[in-house]
């Protein structure tokens, strides 16, 4: 997928559902039309072991990106579990070196480089090889949203727009702050760590279709 145009529409986003743990959850973040699924593979209220994760990431079918994310891991660890889990994309969530993503790129995984504004990491995709840079809130996985005036500079390339996103909102954020995609966890959950499979439906009507 290549990034908007300035004939930008809702329909073009990448969106991404993440901390899934249940068969019933991805289901509906497939049906929806999400382009790729994640499952925290680090620590989290919605951590799952990777032998836990490689039964939900098997009924993914061809298509769907399936992501195991990671924060502060050895490359070692993040080898492993995302061999173990069956993932095909790693998101690397803690200020990982390039090295790491160099790395992780020769074993044969797509990757993903999650970062806030505040972390002064570069925000531009591709930056440190990735495939795709998400833009999150300083507490990732929190639901807390970053403001857009806290942007040093526009990102650039493949970025993904994250951190507060719900089904109430996410039409607004997109049309103002123009992501090449969105991802979601907290936002369609009914308590912390738990997700809301009507709420999965929900957000990516909105998101996906442009529909509430």
């Amino acid at each position: 997928m290549s990034p908007p145009s300035e004939e930008f529409q809702l329909p073009n986003l990448y969106v991404k559902v993440c901390g899934l743990r249940k068969p019933a959850e991805i289901e509906a973040a497939v049906a929806g039309g999400a382009d790729a699924v994640g499952f925290v593979l680090t620590t989290s209220p919605r951590r799952l072991s990777p032998a836990e994760a490689r039964p939900l990431a098997a009924l993914v079918p061809a298509g769907v990106a399936k992501v195991g994310v990671f924060r502060g891991e050895s490359l070692d660890e993040v080898r492993r579990a995302a061999a173990d889990a069956g993932v095909d994309t790693v998101q690397l969530h803690g200020g990982e070196p390039p090295e790491m993503f160099a790395a992780l790129r020769a074993d044969g995984f797509r990757l993903i480089r999650a970062t806030s504004p505040r972390s002064g990491d570069p925000l531009s995709a591709g930056a440190y090889g990735e495939d795709v840079l998400i833009i999150d809130s300083p507490r990732p996985g929190s639901g807390e949203r970053w403001c857009a005036d806290s942007l040093p500079q526009p990102p650039t390339g493949a970025w993904v727009l994250s951190g507060g996103l719900s089904p109430d909102n996410v039409a607004d954020a997109v049309t103002a702050l123009r992501p090449w995609g969105v991802d979601v966890s907290s936002g369609v959950e009914s308590s912390r760590g738990v997700k809301d499979v009507a709420l999965i439906e929900k957000f990516l009507r909105a998101a996906v279709i442009g529909t509430p």
